[in-house]
Parts: structure tokens; C-alpha cells; sequence
């Protein structure tokens, strides 16, 4: 098909890349969001997420009228739904802004129109609750209009590069929308374009970081036996890793952002749907969402160990966001951390040069400390490896404590031997 115009519908860490890169491929497109803050921003030529370049890309690609930003839908050759997919308390998909980017696209669906959603979704979503809300129409997708899933699968930080050459997948709800979902991405997408039914499309993405998630999970439980045997586990992992057919990842404080521990649950909340209990996928994530309250507690045992009553010690956290070298808060669990030492009335305080101060109050309540006082913690908690704390050595680290202070690395940021411990 065709294709001289796109509505993108929804700005958020994969929307806007999305959209600039299908500008910049000389398709117009509209990019729309109903946050008035969002549109605000990117009208004023300011960019609302942090991703190397797109700042640049934005500016570049309005300036030459290929993007345009609007509150709200336009007509379009193809409507693309990247909007957020949360989930509730109970850890069910909420699919509120699905339903609602679909029912928004209803008044301008015409003959010939092809609807994508990118958005991460339980499997059966594009079938069950895209398809008949456009039909609202009166129009049958697959007879008058195409219909297809193509989920993201970038990482944070190299958006723009591995949108263009990772593998894309398309699952169309018959083949020629699979095969029109092709051509347009082919626009700008270099990797192999792989074309399947939209269900087994949510699936593989869904499957891609349920897999990660677990194998993160057998990486934390192997730390924490490690400990209880007292062998280093990063040499452990290392000499285990030289077997040709074994690849452990490394430990970490569980997983955070909006994918890795986010998508598992709309896997498990379709399996209970229909009657299967994902026993392996609920045991990784009460895994990975059990290592933050378990590094509190390492450090609690290590103050106590050298003579620190951890109701009057202080400590300092280094690191607030989700990953090293980028300031996203989504899911971190370093405030798994938090939240736990201060159960023990522990003072924390929290450094991280990435993260907008008025952001970790608004979003956690964290009120993080430009400059750490030299000579002043009870503990320090290595707990994201920000370049920056790289830099800072053992030598800049031991700095900030107090004698018998416990230096705790999470990720090993420092040289063997120069924390107390780490996972």
C-alpha cells in the first residue's frame, strides 16, 4: 500500500522515536497525545524523555514539516497505537489506553487504512479488544481496512539505532495485513522483517522478556546460595560461562523499567485465564522482586557484624534509576532497598547525578542529595554502576564513610576485595 501519512497515536519512549524516524523517511506524521504537557514540550521544541538524539531528531524532522504534534487524532493512511499498558494491583493487565487509543481512532478509519498496535499486550489483545472497537466502524478489518501487532524490541539508550536494524516483527490478523504492516516498515527498518499472525507476534514479545526475566532469576538464586557457601559468584559465573553451551547472567537487585518486569504478568494473566498456572514465570518474578529487600538485609548483617546499631546508622545509597548511565525511574528497584533499611529506621540518603530531583519526589517521595558528605555513612550501597561511581574508585568511595563504615557493591563496580560484599 501506499503510504503518505501516519498518525501516532502516542509520544511516549517508543511513539515519538517511532514517529521521527518515519518522518525522517519522508512519510508526514502527526504525533498525538492527550497529555497537555507533552504536546507543550514538543511544540516548544523541548523533548519529554530522555534518549540520546531525539532531542535533535525532533527538532529536525518539524522544522522540515514531516512531524507535526496534535491533542488529538487526525485522518491518516495508518493509525499507530503506541500508548502505555500498566498493570493493575492484582498484576492484570490494564488495558484502558489501548481500548481508549482505538475508540479514537474509529471516526477517521477509512477503506484501505491500516491500524498497528506497537503497544506491549497480553496475547489475544489485537483479535479481542482492537478489532471489534474499530469495527465500531462499520468497517471489517481484514476486508476494508488491515489490521496488525508489531511490538518494540529496542533498549533504552539505543532507541534510535536499534529501531532501524533490530529484527521487526509483524503479525497481521490475515496476510495481506501482515504484508501491508511490511511495507511500511520497511520505510526505515533495516533488520529482517519476520511476518506471523498478530497473536503469535504478542506472544514472542512477551515470551523475549519473560525469558530474560527468568534467566536474570536463576543468575539472583545461584548469589544468594553462593553466599550461604561462601563462594564468590562472579567467579563462579565466569569459570561456569567458559562451558560452550551455558551463558549465566549477572545479579543484580531484580529488574526494573517497563518491560523486563512488567510483560511477565501479561503472560501469566492470560495463562490463568485459561485454566494454566505459570508456576516457573511467578517463581522468577517473586525472584528478582525479593533481591532488593535481600541487599538491605545483607547490609543490615554487615553493620551489625561491625558493631553498627542500625537504628542510629546512616546510609548512602549511589543510584536511584532502573539502569546505569540513564535517568529513567520506571520500576527501579533500588527503592526495594530504600524501603526496607528505613523499616529498620535507618537514615538513607540517596545520590544519582542522572535523576531530576523534583521527578524521585514526585514519583517515590525521594528527595536525592546533590553531594554526599565525605566521611559520614555508616554504609555505602554501590547499587546502580553510573559511570560516574565507576570513577569514584575504592579510594572515592571509602571517602564517604566512617570508620568500620560497610561498603556494599552490588553490581562489582570496584576491584575484588575492596567491598565488605557484593552480589
Amino acid at each position: 500500500m501506499q503510504v503518505k501519512s501516519i498518525c501516532m497515536v502516542g509520544l511516549g519512549y517508543i511513539g515519538l522515536p517511532t514517529a521521527c524516524k518515519f518522518a525522517q523517511s519522508g512519510i508526514h506524521v502527526t504525533g498525538m497525545d492527550t497529555n497537555p504537557r507533552v504536546i507543550d514540550q514538543l511544540t516548544k521544541g523541548e523533548v519529554h524523555i530522555y534518549e540520546p538524539g531525539l532531542r535533535e531528531l525532533v527538532n529536525e524532522v518539524v522544522a522540515a514539516g514531516s512531524l507535526s504534534i496534535s491533542p488529538s487524532v487526525v485522518d491518516a493512511d495508518v493509525f499507530i497505537i503506541a500508548v502505555p499498558t500498566p498493570f493493575h494491583e492484582d498484576k492484570t493487565a490494564d488495558m484502558q489506553y489501548v481500548e481508549s487509543a482505538a475508540a479514537s481512532i474509529v471516526p477517521h478509519l477509512k477503506q484501505g487504512n491500516l491500524v498497528i498496535l506497537e503497544s506491549t499486550s497480553p496475547p489475544m489483545t489485537t483479535v479481542n479488544i482492537v478489532k471489534p472497537i474499530l469495527e465500531r466502524s462499520g468497517l471489517k478489518a481484514g476486508h476494508d481496512f488491515h489490521l496488525a501487532y508489531s511490538p518494540e524490541r529496542v533498549l533504552p539508550g539505543k532507541i534510535l539505532t536499534e529501531l532501524v536494524d533490530n529484527a521487526r516483527v509483524i503479525g497481521g490478523i490475515d496476510q495481506a495485513s501482515a504484508e501491508a504492516g511490511k511495507d511500511l516498515y520497511q520505510h526505515f527498518v533495516k533488520g529482517e522483517i519476520i511476518l506471523t499472525d498478530a497473536t503469535t507476534a504478542e506472544m514472542v514479545k512477551l515470551m523475549e522478556n519473560t525469558s530474560r526475566d527468568i534467566n536474570i532469576a536463576i543468575a539472583n538464586e545461584f548469589c544468594r546460595l553462593a553466599d550461604r557457601f561462601g563462594v564468590d559468584i562472579w567467579e563462579a559465573i565466569t569459570i561456569a560461562n567458559r562451558h560452550p553451551r551455558v551463558n549465566i547472567l549477572r545479579p543484580g537487585i531484580g529488574v526494573g523499567g517497563h518491560c523486563i518486569s512488567v510483560d511477565p504478568y501479561y503472560l501469566t494473566h492470560k495463562a490463568q485465564e485459561v485454566g494454566h498456572h505459570p508456576d516457573v514465570i511467578l517463581a522468577g518474578r517473586r525472584t528478582n522482586d525479593g533481591m532488593g529487600q535481600y541487599v538491605a538485609n545483607e547490609v543490615i548483617r554487615l553493620m551489625v557484624r561491625n558493631g553498627i546499631n542500625p537504628v542510629r546508622a546512616r546510609v548512602l545509597v549511589l543510584g536511584l534509576t532502573f539502569k546505569e548511565n540513564c535517568p529513567d525511574l520506571r520500576n527501579t528497584r533500588v527503592t526495594d532497598i530504600i524501603d526496607e533499611l528505613r523499616s529498620y529506621s535507618v537514615e538513607v540518603e540517596v545520590h544519582d547525578p542522572w535523576v531530576s530531583p523534583a521527578q524521585a519526589r514526585h514519583e517515590y517521595g525521594i528527595s536525592p542529595v546533590a553531594e554526599p558528605a565525605p566521611g559520614s555513612y555508616d554504609a555505602v550501597i554501590l547499587a546502580v554502576a553510573h559511570r560516574e561511581f565507576v570513577a569514584m574508585g575504592a579510594e572515592g568511595v571509602r571517602a564517604l564513610c566512617r570508620p568500620g563504615a560497610v561498603v556494599f557493591d552490588v553490581k562489582r563496580v570496584l576491584p575484588r576485595g575492596c567491598a565488605d560484599d557484593c552480589l
